[in-house]
This record gives structure tokens, sequence and C-alpha cells, in this order.
């Protein structure tokens, strides 16, 4: 006999607001339309032949995905049951009452220990440090790097590169490396060229791209606990950081001014680049011979340290959030119950999702799954991401603003860039309040 709404939450510390159906037999879950949306829907297949509810994963393009959610989040309406949203919609999305808490949930199921760390940081808590949490863990994600194999074993190449460089070649273990492959690699009269870096300004690709290097640097963005920019974003260490990603920028094919997850997978596949970034979600593509004729030589590896030995990469990746306006939040939360088992987290790898499950990404037989698992473990266990306030977006834009014209035209200099992009965070912050 099922439990009422009121029976079942009490234990967990929720409240739900009336109007909820206790008796729900279907389920919707909105994400962005990719291959994870399609690896959950046969995910929840098994959960419906488990239990007799049926879960939807309906997907939008990712351009119409952050509009079309919270345009139904303010109106309140209640087509989604749950959401698998950005990390950086967290602060919005609760400080708009869109998410239902879902502290209870996670301390009850010690999901701070479960899930790694940096995934309970920056998907599911808002704000920093405070222990309330809003999302699940689901799909981890973050920037890491493929290589064409077969360039790097060429012994005619690494004679040449270790009589250039002084050290074999291999994949870099530092950014100085990078450079150093990247510049060895690039020669446009033969149409090869070093690296592909995300340098698209429409949404968060060239900010995400310019993090990796800033993080691996040992720079941050700012103090999220206190809204402090001003000496932070435009540190020494991320001045150097920004000038060695425009450096890089100089030995990217030609026309990569707009480039982010497709066009970097195609300088593996249409054999340009001998490394790019991409997200990890988008690797399964290039160890599969029908989308990437060098599929066999094709290696990948984590974002590399920067010169005082720090090395993290930028998070992608989404929680899973119940929609305060659903009316079914009974059985949403009996599917959250099912989402972050051990075992459902199993096959949610095995499907091809990025678990966050910290016992999953340790096991042995995760990493040696495919070839990039391994990387994407030692990666999902440093990542770092953006700010994740309400105004996020204007922050970002103005990012975007600053930073774009000094990778892709050299226009003024990383520390005069730095600095007027203090200046924008700081008068946002201080419009918003956050900086008293």
């Amino acid at each position: 006999m099922r439990k009422t709404v009121t029976g079942l939450l009490a234990g967990i510390g929720l409240t739900l607001a009336s109007g909820t159906s206790a008796l729900a037999q279907e389920l919707t879950i909105f994400w962005a339309e990719w291959d994870p949306a399609n690896y959950l829907q046969e995910l929840v297949n098994e959960y419906e032949a488990e239990t007799g509810v049926t879960v939807t994963v309906e997907t939008t393009p990712w351009a119409d995905f952050q509009t079309k959610a919270f345009t139904e989040f303010n109106a309140k309406g209640s087509a989604y049951d749950m959401v698998v949203g950005d990390s950086q919609w967290i602060g919005a999305a609760s400080e708009a009452g869109h998410y239902v808490d879902l502290t209870d949930f996670f301390n009850k199921h010690k999901l701070t220990e479960v899930m790694a760390p940096a995934t309970v940081k920056y998907y599911a808590e808002y704000p920093a440090n405070s222990g309330k949490y809003w999302s699940i863990p689901a799909e981890g994600d973050a920037v890491g790097w493929s290589y064409r194999k077969d360039w790097f074993e060429d012994p005619k190449e690494m004679a040449a590169f270790k009589e250039k460089y002084g050290y074999d070649l291999a994949p870099p273990k530092d950014w100085k490396q990078l450079r150093d492959i990247a510049e060895f690699f690039h020669r446009p009269d033969e149409k090869r060229y070093g690296i592909a870096i995300y340098t698209d300004n429409s949404y968060d690709g060239l900010v995400m791209g310019v993090e990796n290097a800033i993080f691996s640097f040992g720079g941050e963005l700012g103090d999220y606990a206190n809204y402090k920019v001003d000496g932070i974003i435009n540190s020494e260490k991320n001045v150097k950081a920004l000038e060695l990603y425009r450096e890089l920028y100089g030995f990217t094919p030609p026309g990569w001014a707009k480039s982010f997850f497709v066009e970097n997978n195609q300088a593996i596949t249409e054999n340009l680049a001998a490394m790019s970034m991409n997200y990890f979600a988008f690797f399964p593509a290039l160890v599969n011979e029908a989308s990437n004729p060098n599929a066999k030589v094709t290696g990948f590896f984590a974002n590399p340290a920067g010169p005082d030995g720090h090395q993290f990469a930028a998070l992608g990746g989404q929680g899973i959030s119940i929609v305060s306006y659903s009316q079914n939040k009974e059985e949403a939360m009996k599917f959250l119950e099912w989402f972050v088992k051990d075992e459902t987290q199993k096959r949610w790898a095995e499907l091809g999702g990025y678990t966050a499950s910290a016992k999953v990404l340790e096991s042995e037989e995760f990493q040696n799954a495919t070839p990039y698992n391994k990387a994407f473990y030692e990666t999902m266990f440093k990542v770092k991401d953006f700010w994740a306030t309400p105004e996020y977006a204007e922050l970002l834009i103005q990012m975007n603003q600053r930073i774009y014209p000094y990778v892709t035209a050299g226009k003024g200099t990383a520390k005069e860039v730095l600095d007027a992009l203090a200046a924008d965070w700081k008068a946002t912050f201080e419009k918003y309040g956050r900086n008293k």
C-alpha cells in the first residue's frame, strides 16, 4: 500500500504544497537534447519495469533549454516534475523557489559521502558552504582532452620533438608542455594544426576554456562566500593563464574563433589538430569508428597541471532537481530514492551516463570500461565551477565581452581585460546587494 505524501516525507523533513498527487503513475524529466538524455531514458525505462511508473525524459535543444525551463518555472507550471538543470542555475532556481529543498533527503542518504565532493559542492549546494542542497548530482561532466596517438607515437615526430624541446613527446603533464606540443604540431602549410580550444562566446564555451587555464594556474574567479573579485579575477596568476590561452589560440585551425564541442570533435575526426579540448560527454563519439575514422588512434588525457602543480578542470554536468510546482512530488521523491542507489548508479554508468558516485568512479571496472574513463575519474575529483548566483548570466556575458576580443584578436592586454572584468563584476554584485 502506498504511503501518503505526508507520511512518506515526514521522515525526511519535507513539506509539500497542497494539490500534490499521491498516486502519480507518470513523471516527466526535462533535459537538454543530447546523448546523455537518451541514456537516461534507457535507465528510467528500467524504473518503469520495476515500479509501473512511466518516466518520460522530455528534451529540447541546448540553445532553448534554459529559456524554456525558466519560462515554465516563472509561470509556476507543472509540465515538468524534475529537471536536470545546469549547475549555474542552482542559485536562481533555489532563491526563486523553483526547486524543492532536498537537504533532508541529502542527509538521510549521506550523499555528501556517496557522491564525488566537487559534484556535491557545485551541482547540489547553495549558497556555498551552507549545507543546503537542491539537486542530486546526476550527469557528471568536465573538460578533458583528446589527442592523436598516431601523431604522438610517430618515431620521426618523437625524435624531432625531443631534439627541439629536450624531453619526450607524450600527453602533456602541464600547460607548458601543452603549449610546446601545440606549437610543434602547428604546420599550416600541411593543413595540420596544434590544438583546438573553446572560443565560442555565445554561452559558456570560451569561459569554460579559459577556466581550465585559470584554475590550473592556481587562480580563482572570486571569493564565492563574500563576492570579492578585485585582486582575485585580475590576479597575476589569472593574467598569466589568460596570456597562455591567447597564445594557444595562435595554434588553432583557421576560422576557429567561434568553436565549441562540435568543432572540437571535428578537429580530431577530420585530421585537423593534434589535441582537442572538450567535455567528456562528447568523447563517446571519438571512440566510435562510425563517427570517428581515427577512433583507434585517438587517446585522452585529463586537464594538465599549471606551473605550480595545481591541477583542476572546468566543471560541466548537471544535477537533477524536483520542480516545486510539480503535482507529483511524492513519486518524484521515490524516483530519486531509486536513482541514488549504488546499483542504479552503476547501471547509469554502464548505459553511458557519467555517474557522480564516488564508489563507481573509483572502481577498476568503471575506469577500464572506456579509453577515457580513467581521465574522467581523475578529473571529477578536481573540478571547479563558475558563479552559481542568480545573476550568473550577467556575469557570464560580461566575461565573454571582455575576454573574447583579447583571445581571438589580441585587443588590449590580459591585465587590462581582467581589470575591466573585475570592475564589471564588482558593479554587478553591488547592484544586487551581494557585497554589502
